[in-house]
C-alpha cells in the first residue's frame, strides 16, 4: 500500500532533525522521516568504536537553538551526542513522523504527477519534496585489497563496530590512520596481544585540549543560558581564524604546523619513529586530528607501527606493501566512508531518468551542495563542497535548513508543483566554488584525500569563511529558482 507524505526526508541525524523542526515551526506537518537504523542518531547512531568522541566542541556541535547545559567534556563523547539527538526528536516534537527501521531503495521523479516516488524497505511512498539528510560518514569505505574474502578471522570497520566480540589478547591489524583510527587505537592498544598499526601516510596530530566540563560549569550554563551561547561563540571565532590559513593563505598553517611538531616531539623520543610519523605535506591539508594518547600508543610495547599501506590480506595474515606477512587473527578497518562517491545518488533518478551519480560523472556539484538541475523537488544536505575541514558542521547544517524551508515555503506561495535550481546560477555557483578552491590548502597542500573526487576534484570542501555562506543560503533569492505552476497531471 503506497503512503504519500508533502515532504519525505531520509535520514535522522542532525540534518533530519533540525529540518523537521523547521517545517513543524513553519507551519508543515505533511512530512515523514525515514531512518533505517532502530533509533535517531546518524553518524552517531553508526560510530560506535571504542572512544568515540567528536573532534569539534561540544557547545559548537550541537544546534544553536537547542543548547545543551550538561555535556560532561568539553567535547563531546559519541554516547551523549547520540543521547542528544533522541531527545531533540522528542523535545521537537518529532517522534509522531519518525518512521525508523525503513531504507530507502530507490527514487525517481514523475514528470506526469510532478512527484517523487519513493521504494523503501517498508513498501512505496511518493511526495512531493524529498530531502536526503543522509550524511557522509555512515557508509564505510573498504580498501579494494586482494583476499578480502579468504581471511578465516575477524573483520570489521570502525563503523561497524562489534562490541560482542572479545578483542582482548589478539593479534589486530588495524587499517589506516585517520581520525577514527587515532581514537580506537590507543584502546586497542590496552587489550590486544599484538597490534599492527598500517600507516599508509602520517597525520598531523595536535595537542588535546579537552578537559571535564565541572558541576558549577554546567549549573552556571542551566541558570545564566547567556554564558553557554557565549563560549559557543568564543569558539566558533576561534575555528574561523582557521580559515585565514587554509582557504586565504595556506603559508600561515605553518604557525599550528610548529604546534604539531612540537607535540611530536614531546611525546615520541626515538628519532626514527618520529621521522615515520611526520607528514610529508602541509598541515591543514588533510583533517587535522588532536590527540594526546595516539603517539603514547604507538610506542607501547606491544605495538608495531607499519608505515606502509596494505597490499595484501591471506587466510590468517596481512601482507604489508614491505612484503612481509604479519600473522593477525582480526582485522579492524579505519578507512573512512564513501564521502565524494555518494552512495545515496545511485539511488535517486530525475527528470530524465538517470541517476544523480551518472549525472555528476564522478565530480558531484550542487548549487550550496543543496539542489541540482534536472532534480525537481529534491535536496541534499551537507551535499558536495558544503563540507567544513576546521569548524562544526551543524553551523553547516542550520543554514542548508533554512535554505530548503525557504524553498519549500516557495513552493507553497506560488501553488505550484516543482521547485528546481537554475543550471546557470547552479554553473556561475561553481564556478566561483573552485576558483576559491585553486588557491586554498587542500589544492596546494601537497597531500591526496578523500575530499577530492575521482577526477581529483575537490568536491567536499566550502574554501571560504562560514559566515559567508550562511548569508547566501539563508537569503531567499527568487531568481535563482524555477517554479513550475499549474496542475501537470
Amino acid at each position: 500500500m503506497n503512503q504519500h507524505m508533502r515532504v519525505v526526508i531520509v535520514g535522522g541525524g542532525f540534518s533530519g532533525i533540525g529540518l523537521g523542526r523547521a517545517l513543524r515551526e513553519a507551519g508543515v506537518t505533511d512530512f515523514a522521516i525515514l531512518e533505517r537504523e532502530p533509533e535517531v542518531g546518524g553518524v552517531w547512531q553508526s560510530n560506535t568504536y571504542p572512544g568515540c568522541t567528536c573532534d569539534v566542541p561540544s557547545h559548537l556541535y550541537s544546534f544553536s537553538f537547542a543548547p545543551n547545559p550538561d555535556w560532561s567534556s568539553t567535547y563531546s563523547p559519541q554516547p551523549e551526542i547520540r543521547a542528544y539527538l533522541r531527545r531533540c526528536i522528542d523535545d521537537f516534537g518529532l517522534r509522531p513522523h519518525l518512521r525508523t527501521g525503513v531504507g530507502v531503495e530507490a527514487a525517481r521523479w514523475d514528470e506526469d504527477d510532478q512527484l517523487w516516488h519513493v521504494d523503501t524497505s517498508a513498501g512505496p511512498w511518493t511526495a512531493q519534496v524529498l530531502v536526503s539528510a543522509v550524511g557522509p560518514l555512515t557508509e564505510p569505505k573498504l580498501p579494494d585489497v586482494p583476499g578480502l574474502d579468504i581471511f578465516q578471522g575477524k573483520i570489521m570497520h570502525s563503523a561497524r563496530w562489534d562490541h560482542d566480540y572479545d578483542l582482548t589478547g589478539k593479534w589486530i591489524a588495524s587499517i589506516g590512520t585517520g581520525a577514527s583510527a587515532i581514537q580506537y587505537v590507543p584502546h586497542l592498544a590496552t587489550v590486544a596481544s599484538r597490534l599492527f598499526v598500517f600507516q599508509r601516510s602520517a597525520p598531523w596530530i595536535t595537542p588535546h585540549d579537552k578537559r571535564p566540563i565541572s558541576d558549577a560549569e554546567r549549573a552556571r550554563f542551566r541558570a545564566q543560558p547567556w554564558r553557554q551561547k557565549l563560549e559557543r561563540g568564543k569558539v566558533y571565532l576561534s575555528k574561523e581564524l582557521l580559515v585565514l590559513g587554509m582557504a586565504k593563505r595556506p603559508k600561515l598553517m605553518t604557525v599550528l604546523e610548529g604546534v604539531a611538531r612540537k607535540h611530536l616531539e614531546r611525546q615520541v623520543a626515538d628519532p626514527q619513529l618520529r621521522r615515520l610519523l611526520t607528514p610529508g605535506f602541509t598541515l591543514g591539508c588533510k583533517r587535522i586530528v588532536p590527540s594526546n594518547t595516539w603517539y603514547p600508543a604507538l610506542q607501547e610495547p606491544n605495538v608495531e607501527l607499519v608505515p606502509h599501506a596494505l597490499r595484501e590480506i591471506r587466510e590468517d595474515a596481512v601482507v604489508g606493501a614491505d612484503g612481509v606477512e604479519r600473522k593477525v587473527d582480526t582485522i579492524i578497518f579505519g578507512t573512512g566512508f564513501h564521502v565524494t562517491d555518494i552512495p545515496f545518488a545511485d539511488k535517486v533518478r530525475g527528470r530524465d531518468g538517470r541517476l544523480l551519480n551518472d549525472v555528476w560523472a564522478g565530480s558531484p556539484k550542487a548549487y550550496l551542495g543543496v539542489s541540482v538541475p534536472g532534480f525537481p523537488n529534491f535536496f541534499m544536505f551537507l551535499g558536495p563542497n558544503s563540507g567544513l575541514g576546521h569548524s562544526s558542521m551543524v553551523y553547516m547544517i542550520e543554514a542548508q535548513i533554512e535554505h530548503v524551508t525557504n524553498a519549500i515555503r516557495a513552493l507553497e506561495r506560488s501553488g505550484g508543483t516543482a521547485i528546481e535550481v537554475k543550471r546557470p546560477a547552479h554553473e556561475a555557483y561553481n564556478a566561483e566554488l573552485d576558483r576559491k578552491l585553486a588557491r586554498t590548502v587542500w589544492e596546494v597542500g601537497g597531500c591526496r584525500t578523500f575530499y577530492q573526487d575521482a577526477n581529483g576534484r575537490n568536491a567536499t570542501i566550502y574554501p571560504d569563511w562560514t559566515f559567508r555562506y550562511r548569508r547566501q543560503a539563508v537569503r531567499w533569492r527568487e531568481d535563482v529558482y524555477q517554479l513550475t505552476t499549474g496542475d501537470r497531471r
